[in-house]
Parts: C-alpha cells; structure tokens; sequence
C-alpha cells in the first residue's frame, strides 16, 4: 500500500514538471514570433516612408515627345558650333609646347677648345665694335666651325683638327639644334641689340627741339653760344656748386674769370650750362641740375657731344636722352 502511493505522488510530479517545461517553451517561441513580425513591420514602414519622401523631394519629371526633340535638337546645334579646327591646333600647339627640348650637352675639354678659339678670334674684333657686328662675328664663326666639323665627320677623324670625331659629332648637334644656348653654355653672351627709333609724332606748327631758344636775356655776340652742345675742357670752376640765372650769366662768368685770372692760372675759354628744368645728362656719377654753369680751359676745344647724342652711345647709357641738353660757347683764345 505504500508502494502504491508512492509511485502516484511520483508520477502526479512528474507529469507537473513536464507540462511546466512545455508551456515555458511555447510561451518563449509565441513572444519570439512576436517580436520578428513587430520588426518586419516596422521595417516596412519606415521603407514606404522613405520611399514617399524621395518622390516628394525629387518629383519625377516626364516630358512630352516635342520636348525632347527640341533638347536633342539644341544638344545637336551646340555640338556643331563648337569650334573643332580651334580646339584641334591648341592641342597641336600644347603637344609640341610640352615636348621638352633637348639640349646637347658638350664635354667640359671640347667647351675649353672652343672658348680658347672663340676667344682669341674675338680679339680680331675692332675695340669699338658694336653689338650687331659681334652677332655677326658669332654667327659666321658658328658657321664656318660646323662645316669644319662636318668635314672631319666625312673624312673620317683623318684631317688635322683640333677636336675628336666623337667631339666634332657633339658639335654638329649643337649648332644645328640651338646655336645660342651653345654660345651661352660657353660663356659667350651677346646682349641683344636696342634700337632707338625716333619718332615725329608732334603737332603741325611746333617748334624743334633743335630750334629752341636759350632761356633768359639774350647772349652777346663774344659769348659764341651754341645749343645743345657739350664742349670739354679742363674745369676751372667746377658747375656743381656754381649755379647761374641763366646762359648768359654763365658767359659773363667766364669772361670775368679770365680777365682776373692770375699769370700762372688757367683762364676760362670754354662755358658750358645747363638750362634744361629736368636737368642735364652726363656719364658721370653726378646729378647735373638746372642752373650748372662749368667754366673751363682747352688749348684746342673739343666736342663731347652736338646736338644729339650717338645711337651707339645711348645703348650704352640706356638713362641718356636723344637731344644734347647742354648749352656751350668758347669764348677767345687761350
């Protein structure tokens, strides 16, 4: 009888334990299914409310037949007008800008035998040559040294030159390709020539420069004044700081200054001065003003300069003006 009973509160327990297991488990799986439809709805929603404010943030446009062909006419239109001959040579013209130019470089032994030759051919030169015939000079030089060059190519390095037939091949390609880049590379450079052009661009009816009058009361006869005319001379009294009104004051000067001059002074013969508002040209270091009167003394006067200075002269002294701004006379004997 205990056994009996035993073995029913047993299995009373045991059917308890596994209906309490069964209804945790359906309990969990229900609220999981749950949870994936809550989120798969959610899900949807915020995909329709994405979608709907795209569409109403970018409206689909639609356009008619005529629309468009009217836009496939003006894409039509723009494409014909462009400018393809224009745009075909700036490419042309960027390709061959970009290409880099190649440049022949020379042995520092061939560079020392051409600037020694080069060097002593210039001494040839005349002392006052001029910027065009020392471009000249280079120029048949150039010429004369490629045909030289060529010549020991043909024959072979047989001739007695100079320079090697592996040199003379360099310079074959130097001069042909850039003959100034090679005179530079030697340390020969040439400036290039200033030419100064005069032009006559002044109003019908003015007077020439040339023709001016000297400011101030006029000159007498013994004063010999000439305009636009710088005479040397050994300086008596130096002009910087002996200012006069006018030429003829300068003039006067002077002749005062030779009348009491002393027997073993120089006596003025030569004036000269400057009348010009902007001042007066000179090689010197000087700021030559208005006003600056030289009394000087010459045996023999000479001319500096008359009337215009030399076009070889400015191109030295870029600063110097085309007319003679100085006023001069002599004014006797020594």
């Amino acid at each position: 009888m205990a056994r009996g009973g035993e073995w029913g509160i047993n299995k009373a327990a045991r059917g308890k334990w596994v209906w309490g297991c069964s209804y945790k488990k359906t309990t969990l799986i229900v609220c999981s299914i749950n949870i994936v439809v809550a989120l798969y709805v959610l899900r949807s929603l915020y995909a329709s409310l994405y979608i709907y404010s795209d569409r109403e943030s970018h409206p689909t446009v639609e356009y008619t037949p005529d629309q468009i062909r009217k836009m496939e006419e003006s894409v039509r239109i723009r494409k014909s007008a462009e400018p393809v001959e224009l745009i075909r040579l700036v490419k042309k013209l960027k390709k061959e800008l970009s290409t880099e130019v190649s440049v022949v470089e020379l042995s520092e032994p061939l560079k020392l035998k051409i600037t020694n030759e080069i060097i002593d051919k210039l001494k040839t030169l005349p002392p006052n040559a001029n910027v065009t015939e020392q471009r000249d000079f280079a120029e048949r030089w150039c010429n004369k040294k490629l045909e030289e060059a060529k010549q020991l190519i043909r024959e072979r390095g047989t001739s007695n030159s100079t320079i090697l037939l592996e040199e003379a091949v360099m310079l074959v390609k130097a001069l042909e390709s850039d003959r100034t880049l090679l005179l530079e590379d030697i340390g020969l450079w040439i400036p290039s020539e200033v030419v100064n052009k005069e032009h006559d661009d002044k109003p019908e009816g003015e007077v020439d420069e040339l023709d001016e009058v000297l400011p101030g009361r006029p000159l007498p006869p013994e004063c010999h004044a000439e305009l636009h005319t710088d005479y040397d001379g050994a300086a008596v009294r130096w002009g910087l700081n002996h200012h006069k009104e006018s030429a003829a004051d300068c003039c006067q000067a002077c002749l005062v200054q030779a009348k009491r001059a002393k027997p073993n002074e120089k006596k003025c013969n030569v004036w000269v001065y400057c009348p010009a508002e902007m001042g007066c040209h000179s090689p010197d270091i000087y700021e030559h003003r208005l006003g600056e009167c030289w009394l000087k003394y010459a045996e023999t006067p000479k001319l500096n300069f008359k009337d215009k200075y030399p076009e070889s002269y400015r191109n030295a002294h870029p600063s110097a003006p085309i007319i003679v701004p100085w006023a001069s006379g002599i004014v006797g004997a020594a």
